[in-house]
Protein backbone atom coordinates (compact mmCIF):
# COMPACT_ATOMS: atom_id res chain seq x y z
CA UNK A 1 0.00 0.00 0.00
CA UNK A 2 1.19 3.58 -0.90
CA UNK A 3 1.45 6.90 1.47
CA UNK A 4 1.93 10.16 1.38
CA UNK A 5 4.11 9.81 4.71
CA UNK A 6 4.76 6.94 7.02
CA UNK A 7 6.29 7.73 10.55
CA UNK A 8 8.07 5.19 12.31
CA UNK A 9 7.45 5.48 16.27
CA UNK A 10 4.46 6.65 17.40
CA UNK A 11 5.39 8.18 20.78
CA UNK A 12 5.39 11.63 21.78
CA UNK A 13 6.96 13.02 18.60
CA UNK A 14 5.57 10.71 16.15
CA UNK A 15 2.14 10.74 17.34
CA UNK A 16 1.91 14.76 17.16
CA UNK A 17 3.32 14.64 13.80
CA UNK A 18 0.97 11.91 12.30
CA UNK A 19 -1.53 14.20 13.53
CA UNK A 20 -0.58 17.48 11.48
CA UNK A 21 0.21 15.78 8.81
CA UNK A 22 -3.22 13.83 8.56
CA UNK A 23 -4.80 17.12 9.50
CA UNK A 24 -3.70 19.04 6.23
CA UNK A 25 -4.63 15.75 4.54
CA UNK A 26 -1.50 13.60 3.94
CA UNK A 27 -3.04 9.89 3.60
CA UNK A 28 -0.24 9.09 6.73
CA UNK A 29 0.70 5.99 8.29
CA UNK A 30 2.02 5.11 11.45
CA UNK A 31 4.35 2.69 12.34
CA UNK A 32 5.13 1.28 15.86
CA UNK A 33 6.86 -2.01 17.26
CA UNK A 34 4.63 -1.59 20.43
CA UNK A 35 1.08 -0.44 21.29
CA UNK A 36 1.14 3.05 22.69
CA UNK A 37 0.73 4.37 24.66
CA UNK A 38 3.24 2.29 25.95
CA UNK A 39 6.31 1.80 28.65
CA UNK A 40 8.86 1.14 26.21
CA UNK A 41 9.35 4.80 24.97
CA UNK A 42 9.53 7.99 26.45
CA UNK A 43 6.09 9.58 27.01
CA UNK A 44 4.81 6.68 30.29
CA UNK A 45 5.14 7.66 33.72
CA UNK A 46 1.79 9.46 33.54
CA UNK A 47 3.31 13.07 33.73
CA UNK A 48 5.93 15.40 32.74
CA UNK A 49 6.89 18.92 34.07
CA UNK A 50 6.55 21.81 31.19
CA UNK A 51 8.50 25.22 31.83
CA UNK A 52 9.49 28.13 29.45
CA UNK A 53 12.06 30.46 31.26
CA UNK A 54 14.57 27.47 30.44
CA UNK A 55 17.40 26.42 32.08
CA UNK A 56 19.42 24.22 29.13
CA UNK A 57 19.24 27.87 27.11
CA UNK A 58 16.77 30.72 26.12
CA UNK A 59 17.88 29.76 22.80
CA UNK A 60 14.55 26.96 23.55
CA UNK A 61 12.29 29.76 24.80
CA UNK A 62 10.74 30.62 21.25
CA UNK A 63 10.39 26.63 20.69
CA UNK A 64 8.40 25.74 24.06
CA UNK A 65 6.41 29.12 23.97
CA UNK A 66 4.89 27.51 20.29
CA UNK A 67 4.59 24.18 21.90
CA UNK A 68 2.58 25.87 24.59
CA UNK A 69 0.29 27.35 22.22
CA UNK A 70 -0.32 24.22 20.28
CA UNK A 71 -0.74 22.62 23.81
CA UNK A 72 -3.78 24.75 24.27
CA UNK A 73 -5.07 23.74 21.25
CA UNK A 74 -4.53 20.11 21.35
CA UNK A 75 -7.03 20.94 24.82
CA UNK A 76 -9.77 22.54 22.43
CA UNK A 77 -9.64 20.12 19.90
CA UNK A 78 -9.60 16.83 22.21
CA UNK A 79 -12.18 18.35 24.77
CA UNK A 80 -9.74 16.90 27.28
CA UNK A 81 -7.68 18.70 30.24
CA UNK A 82 -3.84 17.76 29.55
CA UNK A 83 -2.30 20.36 31.49
CA UNK A 84 -2.34 21.22 35.15
CA UNK A 85 -1.32 24.48 36.51
CA UNK A 86 1.10 23.96 39.24
CA UNK A 87 3.72 26.31 38.83
CA UNK A 88 7.19 25.42 38.50
CA UNK A 89 9.76 25.88 41.52
CA UNK A 90 13.60 26.11 39.64
CA UNK A 91 16.43 25.50 42.43
CA UNK A 92 20.19 26.17 42.54
CA UNK A 93 22.88 27.95 43.45
CA UNK A 94 22.29 31.78 42.27
CA UNK A 95 25.81 31.47 40.37
CA UNK A 96 24.82 28.37 38.27
CA UNK A 97 23.99 27.80 34.46
CA UNK A 98 21.27 26.52 35.15
CA UNK A 99 19.48 29.32 37.29
CA UNK A 100 21.08 32.37 35.50
CA UNK A 101 19.22 30.31 31.96
CA UNK A 102 16.43 31.03 33.80
CA UNK A 103 16.48 34.27 34.81
CA UNK A 104 17.69 35.24 31.31
CA UNK A 105 15.31 33.91 29.79
CA UNK A 106 12.56 35.65 31.76
CA UNK A 107 14.07 38.78 31.05
CA UNK A 108 14.28 37.97 27.04
CA UNK A 109 10.94 37.33 26.70
CA UNK A 110 8.99 38.75 29.23
CA UNK A 111 8.09 35.73 30.66
CA UNK A 112 6.55 35.73 34.80
CA UNK A 113 9.40 34.52 37.12
CA UNK A 114 9.62 35.37 41.12
CA UNK A 115 12.90 34.90 42.10
CA UNK A 116 13.43 34.32 46.15
CA UNK A 117 16.82 33.78 48.17
CA UNK A 118 16.56 30.68 50.12
CA UNK A 119 14.59 31.93 53.35
CA UNK A 120 11.85 33.06 51.24
CA UNK A 121 11.49 29.38 49.55
CA UNK A 122 11.57 27.81 52.49
CA UNK A 123 8.80 30.33 54.09
CA UNK A 124 6.81 29.70 51.39
CA UNK A 125 6.72 26.33 50.76
CA UNK A 126 7.86 24.75 54.71
CA UNK A 127 8.86 21.35 53.67
CA UNK A 128 11.70 22.80 51.29
CA UNK A 129 15.28 23.38 52.73
CA UNK A 130 17.99 24.78 50.93
CA UNK A 131 21.50 26.21 51.35
CA UNK A 132 22.10 30.02 51.89
CA UNK A 133 23.62 29.89 48.58
CA UNK A 134 20.79 28.90 46.75
CA UNK A 135 17.58 31.03 45.48
CA UNK A 136 14.65 29.79 43.81
CA UNK A 137 12.98 31.41 40.85
CA UNK A 138 9.21 30.14 40.42
CA UNK A 139 7.18 30.06 36.89
CA UNK A 140 3.69 30.68 38.24
CA UNK A 141 2.03 30.21 34.58
CA UNK A 142 4.01 26.46 34.38
CA UNK A 143 2.59 22.92 35.26
CA UNK A 144 2.32 19.51 34.50
CA UNK A 145 1.63 17.83 31.38
CA UNK A 146 -0.48 14.56 30.92
CA UNK A 147 1.92 12.51 28.99
CA UNK A 148 -0.27 9.61 28.36
CA UNK A 149 -3.16 11.11 27.71
CA UNK A 150 -1.82 13.01 25.14
CA UNK A 151 -0.54 10.67 22.97
CA UNK A 152 -4.03 8.81 23.27
CA UNK A 153 -5.85 12.77 22.97
CA UNK A 154 -3.35 13.20 18.75
CA UNK A 155 -4.06 9.17 18.34
CA UNK A 156 -7.86 9.76 18.41
CA UNK A 157 -7.46 12.81 16.06
CA UNK A 158 -5.23 11.53 13.86
CA UNK A 159 -7.06 8.64 13.21
CA UNK A 160 -10.26 10.88 12.98
CA UNK A 161 -8.27 12.64 9.95
CA UNK A 162 -7.78 9.41 8.43
CA UNK A 163 -4.97 8.59 9.72
CA UNK A 164 -3.58 4.96 10.35
CA UNK A 165 -1.93 3.38 13.11
CA UNK A 166 -0.07 -0.21 12.93
CA UNK A 167 1.07 -1.02 16.64
CA UNK A 168 3.27 -4.00 17.11
CA UNK A 169 5.10 -3.53 13.71
CA UNK A 170 8.71 -3.65 13.86
CA UNK A 171 10.35 -2.25 10.97
CA UNK A 172 12.94 -4.74 9.67
CA UNK A 173 14.70 -2.59 6.74
CA UNK A 174 14.38 1.07 5.46
CA UNK A 175 15.54 2.25 1.45
CA UNK A 176 14.61 4.77 -1.07
CA UNK A 177 15.37 4.94 -4.66
CA UNK A 178 14.38 7.43 -6.94
CA UNK A 179 13.08 9.86 -3.63
CA UNK A 180 10.50 7.00 -3.10
CA UNK A 181 10.62 5.24 0.45
CA UNK A 182 10.11 1.55 1.08
CA UNK A 183 9.32 -0.14 4.39
CA UNK A 184 9.61 -3.44 5.23
CA UNK A 185 7.98 -4.95 8.29
CA UNK A 186 7.88 -8.81 9.72
CA UNK A 187 4.36 -8.76 8.06
CA UNK A 188 4.61 -6.56 4.96
CA UNK A 189 6.57 -3.95 2.32
CA UNK A 190 5.24 -0.83 2.86
CA UNK A 191 5.60 2.25 0.62
CA UNK A 192 5.37 6.31 1.10
CA UNK A 193 6.55 9.48 -0.81
CA UNK A 194 8.25 10.78 2.62
CA UNK A 195 9.39 9.34 5.83
CA UNK A 196 9.77 10.57 9.72
CA UNK A 197 11.67 8.83 11.71
CA UNK A 198 11.01 9.44 15.40
CA UNK A 199 11.69 6.25 17.32
CA UNK A 200 12.94 7.01 20.21
CA UNK A 201 15.72 4.90 22.06
CA UNK A 202 15.54 2.90 17.94
CA UNK A 203 15.92 6.23 15.70
CA UNK A 204 20.10 5.45 15.83
CA UNK A 205 19.64 2.05 14.65
CA UNK A 206 16.85 2.67 11.97
CA UNK A 207 18.53 6.17 10.92
CA UNK A 208 21.37 4.09 9.88
CA UNK A 209 19.64 2.23 7.29
CA UNK A 210 19.86 4.70 5.32
CA UNK A 211 23.74 5.40 5.19
CA UNK A 212 23.62 7.64 8.45
CA UNK A 213 24.99 7.67 11.43
CA UNK A 214 24.18 9.38 14.82
CA UNK A 215 25.70 10.07 17.70
CA UNK A 216 22.51 8.44 20.03
CA UNK A 217 23.28 7.17 23.75
CA UNK A 218 20.29 5.36 25.02
CA UNK A 219 20.78 4.88 29.14
CA UNK A 220 18.45 3.48 31.68
CA UNK A 221 16.32 5.83 34.14
CA UNK A 222 14.54 5.84 37.23
CA UNK A 223 11.75 7.20 39.21
CA UNK A 224 9.76 7.01 41.65
CA UNK A 225 6.37 8.03 43.71
CA UNK A 226 6.40 8.32 47.57
CA UNK A 227 3.56 8.16 50.10
CA UNK A 228 2.35 11.95 50.54
CA UNK A 229 0.64 13.93 52.76
CA UNK A 230 -2.18 15.61 50.47
CA UNK A 231 -2.54 18.62 52.78
CA UNK A 232 1.67 19.57 51.99
CA UNK A 233 1.90 18.05 48.90
CA UNK A 234 -1.59 18.44 46.64
CA UNK A 235 -0.84 19.85 43.30
CA UNK A 236 -2.95 22.60 44.76
CA UNK A 237 -0.31 23.56 47.95
CA UNK A 238 2.96 22.30 46.20
CA UNK A 239 5.05 23.16 42.66
CA UNK A 240 6.59 20.53 39.98
CA UNK A 241 10.17 21.34 40.79
CA UNK A 242 13.66 21.02 39.11
CA UNK A 243 16.45 21.22 41.52
CA UNK A 244 20.19 21.81 40.04
CA UNK A 245 22.51 20.78 43.11
CA UNK A 246 26.05 19.45 43.71
CA UNK A 247 24.62 15.60 44.21
CA UNK A 248 23.08 15.44 40.77
CA UNK A 249 19.92 17.42 39.19
CA UNK A 250 16.77 16.11 40.11
CA UNK A 251 12.75 16.92 39.20
CA UNK A 252 9.65 16.24 40.83
CA UNK A 253 5.95 16.53 40.91
CA UNK A 254 3.50 17.29 43.13
CA UNK A 255 1.13 15.01 44.30
CA UNK A 256 -2.28 15.04 41.48
CA UNK A 257 -5.19 13.00 41.94
CA UNK A 258 -3.62 11.32 45.16
CA UNK A 259 -0.91 9.74 43.30
CA UNK A 260 1.67 10.61 45.72
CA UNK A 261 5.45 12.81 45.34
CA UNK A 262 6.72 11.64 42.18
CA UNK A 263 10.78 12.03 42.18
CA UNK A 264 13.33 11.56 39.48
CA UNK A 265 17.09 12.56 38.85
CA UNK A 266 17.65 13.79 35.29
CA UNK A 267 21.64 13.30 34.66
CA UNK A 268 23.51 10.22 35.30
CA UNK A 269 22.34 6.75 33.84
CA UNK A 270 23.62 3.29 32.33
CA UNK A 271 24.18 2.88 28.66
CA UNK A 272 21.82 0.47 27.59
CA UNK A 273 20.65 -1.18 24.61
CA UNK A 274 17.00 -0.41 23.83
CA UNK A 275 15.82 -4.01 22.76
CA UNK A 276 17.31 -5.03 26.29
CA UNK A 277 15.13 -5.82 29.52
CA UNK A 278 15.80 -2.62 31.57
CA UNK A 279 17.01 -4.05 35.18
CA UNK A 280 14.18 -3.02 37.47
CA UNK A 281 13.64 -0.54 39.66
CA UNK A 282 15.18 -1.38 43.16
CA UNK A 283 17.49 -3.70 41.65
CA UNK A 284 20.23 -1.22 41.52
CA UNK A 285 21.24 0.12 45.19
CA UNK A 286 21.11 3.79 43.61
CA UNK A 287 17.77 3.48 42.33
CA UNK A 288 16.09 4.53 45.44
CA UNK A 289 19.17 5.74 47.07
CA UNK A 290 19.71 8.58 44.91
CA UNK A 291 16.15 9.78 44.88
CA UNK A 292 16.17 9.06 49.38
CA UNK A 293 19.31 11.43 50.07
CA UNK A 294 17.68 14.05 47.89
CA UNK A 295 14.80 14.11 49.52
CA UNK A 296 16.17 14.13 53.24
CA UNK A 297 18.78 16.71 52.40
CA UNK A 298 15.90 19.10 50.38
CA UNK A 299 12.54 17.97 50.99
CA UNK A 300 12.75 16.16 54.32
CA UNK A 301 9.90 14.33 55.64
CA UNK A 302 9.12 10.57 56.45
CA UNK A 303 9.01 9.32 52.91
CA UNK A 304 7.79 5.95 51.78
CA UNK A 305 7.78 4.38 48.96
CA UNK A 306 5.12 3.77 47.03
CA UNK A 307 6.89 2.26 43.70
CA UNK A 308 9.72 3.56 41.43
CA UNK A 309 9.65 2.34 37.65
CA UNK A 310 12.36 2.46 34.50
CA UNK A 311 12.57 4.57 31.54
CA UNK A 312 14.58 5.36 28.81
CA UNK A 313 16.88 8.71 27.90
CA UNK A 314 18.78 9.20 24.22
CA UNK A 315 21.27 11.19 24.77
CA UNK A 316 22.48 13.44 21.66
CA UNK A 317 26.68 14.70 23.07
CA UNK A 318 25.48 18.12 23.76
CA UNK A 319 22.22 16.74 25.02
CA UNK A 320 20.28 18.92 22.52
CA UNK A 321 17.73 17.47 20.18
CA UNK A 322 18.13 16.41 16.45
CA UNK A 323 15.02 17.76 14.45
CA UNK A 324 16.14 18.08 11.26
CA UNK A 325 16.25 16.87 7.43
CA UNK A 326 18.46 13.85 5.97
CA UNK A 327 21.56 15.19 4.61
CA UNK A 328 20.90 13.56 1.44
CA UNK A 329 17.04 12.82 1.42
CA UNK A 330 14.95 16.02 1.23
CA UNK A 331 11.52 13.57 2.17
CA UNK A 332 13.25 12.12 5.34
CA UNK A 333 12.86 13.87 8.92
CA UNK A 334 14.38 12.92 11.74
CA UNK A 335 13.02 13.44 15.12
CA UNK A 336 15.60 12.03 18.42
CA UNK A 337 18.44 12.73 20.63
CA UNK A 338 15.69 14.18 23.30
CA UNK A 339 18.05 13.84 26.01
CA UNK A 340 15.43 13.59 28.69
CA UNK A 341 14.08 16.89 28.42
CA UNK A 342 11.90 16.66 24.97
CA UNK A 343 7.93 15.93 26.01
CA UNK A 344 7.46 19.48 26.70
CA UNK A 345 7.71 20.38 23.03
CA UNK A 346 6.40 17.60 21.39
CA UNK A 347 3.57 19.26 19.93
CA UNK A 348 5.69 21.81 18.52
CA UNK A 349 8.47 18.77 17.08
CA UNK A 350 5.33 16.75 15.90
CA UNK A 351 4.28 20.43 13.66
CA UNK A 352 8.28 20.90 12.81
CA UNK A 353 8.49 17.31 11.10
CA UNK A 354 5.15 18.11 9.00
CA UNK A 355 6.67 21.44 7.99
CA UNK A 356 9.79 19.86 7.24
CA UNK A 357 8.00 17.06 5.30
CA UNK A 358 6.05 20.05 3.17
CA UNK A 359 8.10 22.75 2.57
CA UNK A 360 11.78 21.80 3.75
CA UNK A 361 11.47 24.58 6.74
CA UNK A 362 9.68 25.71 9.94
CA UNK A 363 8.18 28.98 11.26
CA UNK A 364 10.17 28.68 14.50
CA UNK A 365 14.18 28.56 14.04
CA UNK A 366 15.21 24.93 14.93
CA UNK A 367 18.65 25.36 13.07
CA UNK A 368 20.34 24.74 16.47
CA UNK A 369 18.88 21.05 16.71
CA UNK A 370 20.44 20.72 12.74
CA UNK A 371 22.31 17.65 12.12
CA UNK A 372 25.10 19.20 10.45
CA UNK A 373 26.47 20.19 14.08
CA UNK A 374 27.61 16.23 14.31
CA UNK A 375 29.21 16.65 10.64
CA UNK A 376 31.04 19.48 10.67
Amino acid sequence: MNYDVIVIGAGSMGMAAGYYLSKIGKKTLLLDSYSPPHNKGSHHGDTRIIRYAYGEGEEYVPFILRARELWHDLEKASGKQLFTSTGVLNVGNAASNFIQNIISSAKKYDLPLDVMDASKVQNRWANISLPNDFIGCFEPTSGVLKSEEIIKAYQALAEQNGATILPNSRVRDISIQDEKVTIKTDEQTLHSNALVVSAGAWSGELISMLGLELPLTPVRKTFAWFDANETTYNHSRFPAFAFDTPGGIYYGFPSIDGSGLKVGRHDGGNPIHPDESPIGFGELAEDEGDLAQFMNQYIPDIWQLKYGKTCMYTHTPDDKFIIDLHPKHANVAIAAGFSGHGFKFSSAVGQALSNLIISGNNDVDISQFSIGRFRE
